[in-house]
């Protein structure tokens, strides 16, 4: 989809068309997912995904243009569920109980084995300070430009940019990567 197709997409689901809301949430979804899997693993992912479409739905009409790209507006709700989701998690890991019947989900081992491929590659990541992770994740996982990156974290541009080779050049020593 072109910048003048997605603008005119926003200025339709402003004026609360359904349509419009329904084709913007088809095409941010697949991005919105892999955002919520890299931060919070698979099994979470689907419902914070959708929690985030809802929310987005729901703000379409009160979303105002304020000189940032219409993407950080998108990835600015996903990040609040994102951290929402985490501290929901946090707090449901100090509450141990046994469930009355087995659970439909699928089993610890099961989804260790599922997510494991996806955490090998994210480990690296691990050993870097909280921003630069982000700034890696939402440059290169979530391809949005250091504008929108700048955006969605409170930074310029500039910073986006010095942080997101600072932390490229980190991961470059940690794997043991020469050259580049």
């Amino acid at each position: 989809m072109d910048e003048s197709q997605l603008r005119d997409l926003v200025r339709r689901g402003q004026a609360g068309d359904a349509a419009a809301i329904e084709s913007l949430i088809r095409e941010f979804r697949p991005r919105i997912r892999r955002y919520c899997v890299t931060r919070l693993g698979q099994e979470v992912a689907e419902d914070v995904t959708q929690e985030t479409c809802v929310a987005l739905a729901a703000a379409m009409p009160r979303y105002e243009e304020r000189g940032v790209p219409f993407t950080s507006f998108v990835f600015g709700i996903a990040a609040n569920k994102v951290a929402m989701a985490r501290r929901s998690l946090a707090r449901s890991r100090e509450v141990h109980g046994v469930p009355d019947r087995e659970s439909p989900e699928p089993s610890p081992e099961e989804r260790a084995v599922s997510s494991d491929g996806l955490q090998r590659l994210l480990a690296p990541l691990a050993t870097l300070p909280e921003r630069q992770r982000e700034i890696l994740l939402l440059r290169v996982v979530d391809q949005l430009s250091a504008d929108e990156v700048a955006a969605v974290l409170g930074m310029t541009p500039g910073a986006v940019r010095v942080a997101q080779h600072r932390a490229l050049r980190a991961l470059r020593l940690t794997m043991g990567v020469t050259g580049a």
